[in-house]
């Protein structure tokens, strides 16, 4: 199976679809696309492709079917402009950024963006009124409007949402922090105020040329000392380390090698002190064998024996207390 690249419109951009055997660069071809019937331009020669489910094209598209798709385009602006006054004489909070007719004129789709849900049944009512087509309003995120707007990036060139990218990747955080940049909102963040789309594409290769790295804060072995990892440099090939003694070097990760806990254990501060684990109680001070209690005014000297008071430490003497105070109750009654 043969597919080519085709150049639909400005939102849905560049797509793969299955090509026929007379496809061929520059030919005006018309396919049915998840949005309708549509109209776009081969920019590349049909190849082998071991790709499934791909959008077939139908068939090329006449001289008068182009002509009028081309009149359907120079009436979007009046639509534009005809929906954005109903939006202002309704009130209605959304931002319309687009409207575009699709192959045919069989629908008019605009495109709006909004931070809440909008109830635009009436907008629809007076836009059917008036163009007497099927309408329909779709609501997009700011990722979208940028790529329908279009502007320029933190590099200086257009977006490449606008220029080629057709669907958005993921773009996490991890991937700012695997390729070493800073985490400063203005220089990671597009123009839609979410991460760059093209942080995802250096990504794999950072992560293949990271492969045999030694993790950050791990202990190595270097010609200069033993250390501890604080930086790498994956297009130099090098790693940044901290010898114990202070001091910070930069060598190739070929030339350090990992150290074996259990041989080597890390050196401790002596002013450090083992930090308390969560839900652990402090251990008690051993009493020293044969040091005297102390007593409530802090002497070491024993309490002192009052007459009648039983000695705890000797069961004899406190059974020869008990009788003679019973003796003296006896005689008292």
């Amino acid at each position: 199976m043969k597919s080519c690249y085709v150049n639909i419109d400005r939102l849905t951009g560049i797509v793969e679809l299955e090509a026929t055997e007379d496809i061929k660069a520059g030919d005006v071809i018309i396919s049915d696309l998840e949005k309708g019937t549509c109209l776009g331009t081969v920019v590349t020669e049909p190849a082998e492709t071991g790709k499934a489910n791909l959008a077939k094209i139908s068939r090329k598209a006449t001289e008068q079917e182009i002509r009028d798709h081309q009149a359907l385009k120079e009436k979007e602006t009046y639509a534009f402009d005809f929906c954005r006054k109903k939006i202002q004489e309704m009130s209605l909070p959304m931002k319309l950024l687009s409207t575009e007719y699709l192959f045919g004129g069989s629908k008019l789709l605009f495109y709006f963006i909004s931070e809440n849900r909008v109830d635009f049944r009436e907008l629809v009512k007076e836009l059917a009124k008036e163009f007497k087509i099927r309408i329909e309003l779709r609501q997009v995120g700011v990722r979208d409007e940028a790529k329908i707007v279009g502007g320029l990036g933190n590099c200086g060139n257009a977006v490449c949402c606008r220029r080629f990218l057709n669907n958005f990747s993921i773009v996490s955080i991890k991937m700012v922090k695997e390729q070493g940049l800073a985490l400063n909102p203005a220089k990671i963040s597009g123009i839609c105020g979410r991460l760059m789309c093209c942080l995802a594409y250096e990504y794999e290769t950072y992560l293949a040329l990271k492969q045999n790295f030694p993790r950050i804060g791990k202990r190595v072995k270097t010609p200069q000392g033993e250390g501890k990892v604080v930086k790498h440099n994956a297009l130099a090939g090098t790693v940044s380390v901290q010898l114990d003694e202070g001091k910070e070097v930069t060598l190739p990760f070929n030339d350090v090698s990992l150290v074996d806990p259990s041989k080597n254990p890390p050196p401790q501060n002596p002013v450090d002190k083992p930090k308390r684990r969560d839900g652990e109680k402090p251990q008690a001070r051993e009493k020293q064998q044969g040091a005297p209690e102390r007593n409530r005014n802090g002497n070491n000297n024993p309490r002192p024996h009052r007459p009648g008071q039983a000695d705890r430490t000797d069961p004899d003497k406190a059974g020869n207390n008990a009788a003679v105070s019973q003796k003296k109750n006896n005689n008292s009654n």
